[in-house]
């Protein structure tokens, strides 16, 4: 059994959570269920997959959790796009979210190559 706790893109993107959650707080009250659920909602996959991957018996079936991370990253990245477009995220924070999304993309990337690199033939 693997420790996700202890791979630093679960760390960075339970941080990254926080931040969804704070940027998204700000808001308009009538995207509750709207924009404001789905952002959070993809943002909490990010490090979900990640856990639910490491719990998977093979580095191949973790690594196909690593791509619905992957996707759910960009998911955010699209949507705050979209509330930058809005004017509920400010430009300030729309660009610290697509740093981050850069970062923890590559490092997202670098891990799971390493995943398939290991059960390489």
């Amino acid at each position: 059994m693997r420790d996700y706790k202890k791979y630093l893109i679960w760390q960075r993107s339970m941080v990254f959570v926080k931040e969804i959650y704070r940027i998204s707080a700000d808001f308009p009250v009538e995207e509750k269920f709207g924009l404001t659920s789905q952002i959070r909602r993809a943002a909490v996959s990010i490090p979900s997959n990640i856990a639910e991957g490491a719990g998977r018996s093979s580095d191949i079936e973790f690594a196909r959790f690593i791509d619905f991370s992957t996707g759910s990253l960009y998911e955010v990245e699209t949507q705050c796009l979209l509330a930058n477009g809005f004017s509920y995220m400010s430009e300030v924070d729309k660009l610290l979210i697509s740093k981050e999304v850069e970062e923890l993309g590559k490092m997202i990337r670098a891990f799971k190559l390493r995943l398939k690199t290991k059960n390489k033939p």
